[in-house]
């Protein structure tokens, strides 16, 4: 059996586990959470302690689900994937008040028109040119902005939906 948690844990599975052990009393244990995942208790605990470098990306999906926590899975494909490293993703959910205003202000007509318009100007000749890339850079900024806003919509949503 591993050991038990502290309080002071900051792993993020341990800290899902946790937070989920508040609506379902089986998560308040290793040996509960790990039976409802199909794992063994010291494998959950190597997860927990961080004694497994990587685990396994169906036990992480397994887990987001139970824990109903669907940012374990951006957050594993953002911080162990080498592909998702590179891909804007959203791996926590603030209030759906702060996303809201966020896509907002970044759906704005007024910017999504100058945004428009530099890129019909970036894209008329088919070629960028030089002068052109620091402007097509702060377009993929604002894009990639959006997108992280969008996918912590989704996650909120999911988490909202599913109770």
């Amino acid at each position: 059996m591993g050991l038990g948690g502290t309080k002071g844990n900051a792993n993020v599975y341990f800290r899902a586990r946790k937070e989920a052990s508040e609506s379902n009393e089986r998560l308040s244990s290793r040996e509960g959470a790990a039976e409802l995942l199909g794992i063994s208790s010291s494998t959950l605990a190597d997860y927990e302690l961080g004694i497994t470098k990587f685990v396994p990306v169906d036990k992480v999906v397994l887990m987001a689900d139970l824990y109903n926590r669907p940012e374990l899975r951006t957050g594993y494909c953002k911080y162990e994937c080498p592909i998702g490293k590179h891909i804007p993703l959203a791996t926590s959910v603030s209030g759906i008040e702060g996303i809201a205003l966020r896509l907002i202000r970044e759906f704005d007509l007024d910017k999504i028109r100058d945004m428009q318009k530099n890129l019909v100007d970036i894209a008329a000749d088919g070629v960028i040119s030089d002068s052109e890339k620091p402007t097509l850079e702060e377009i993929i900024g604002r894009l990639d902005e959006l997108t992280i806003a969008i996918s912590e919509l989704k996650l909120a949503g999911e988490k909202a939906l599913k109770g």
